[in-house]
């Protein structure tokens, strides 16, 4: 038990750790000299990332918030995940072996390790302890997780849905609220039966969308900023 406890923890610990790192605020301040969240919007993020620094910033940036969801993402599948689940507890029974368990609920040591991959990468870009917790609003790095979270599948569900809500509406903010909005609903079905991972990725997704309360303000206003638009508010 204490063998998964621990594996578990690195997962969540290392990827917040990967995710809390600012790269609109590094890339602005070293490159450009001078500070993101004194730009647009004032988010760390992609979108005011190619606002505050044009194509070139904003795809740097939205690199590395990628890369370092990805990175999360693969490390916990191909080290913490596999590493939980040799841990198990064996409870044999008439030859059988059943799932480890975490405070005595049945669950799958991997697929909680990616759960909370998921989350630490997502949850340390939102409140990153090197902005005194706060961040940017979590898209780029939930996403690119997902890679391993969902897989190839449903790691392309959410990106046509995310370009979805940009094509009705060209606001990148509806995109992004509808990834996460979908995001409890595939995890349903990916893990159907894992209702502690399940309920940790439903959370986060949670989080996402209320990083982007502001958004969802300005759309009910009907001041959103749309792509063209000159709008940097």
């Amino acid at each position: 038990m204490a063998a998964i406890i621990g594996w578990l923890a690195l997962s969540f610990a290392v990827s917040f750790l990967l995710g809390s790192i600012p790269w609109g605020v590094i890339v602005s301040k070293l490159a450009y000299h001078k500070d993101i969240r004194d730009e647009g919007s004032g988010n760390i993020g992609t979108t005011n990332a190619f606002r505050a620094m044009g194509k070139v910033g904003g795809a740097l940036v939205f690199v590395l918030d990628f890369g370092k969801g990805l990175l999360s993402g693969w490390l916990a599948f191909w080290f913490w995940a596999p590493l939980a689940g040799w841990a198990e507890i064996d409870y044999s029974l008439a030859g059988a072996t059943l799932p480890a368990t975490v405070e005595g609920l049945p669950v799958d040591a991997g697929a909680l390790a990616l759960a909370l991959a998921f989350a630490g990468c997502t949850l340390g870009h939102i409140f990153s302890p090197w902005l005194k917790f706060k961040g940017g609003k979590g898209i780029a790095v939930a996403a690119a997780c997902l890679v391993f979270v969902f897989g190839p599948v449903g790691f392309l569900i959410e990106i046509a849905v995310f370009a979805l809500g940009i094509a009705v509406t060209r606001c990148v903010s509806v995109g992004s609220i509808a990834a996460a909005a979908i995001c409890p609903l595939l995890a349903l079905y990916f893990y159907w039966g894992q209702w502690v991972p399940w309920l940790i990725i439903a959370a986060t997704a949670c989080v996402v969308i209320w990083a982007h309360r502001a958004n969802i303000a300005r759309l009910r206003a009907g001041t959103e900023n749309k792509i063209g638009s000159k709008k940097t508010a």
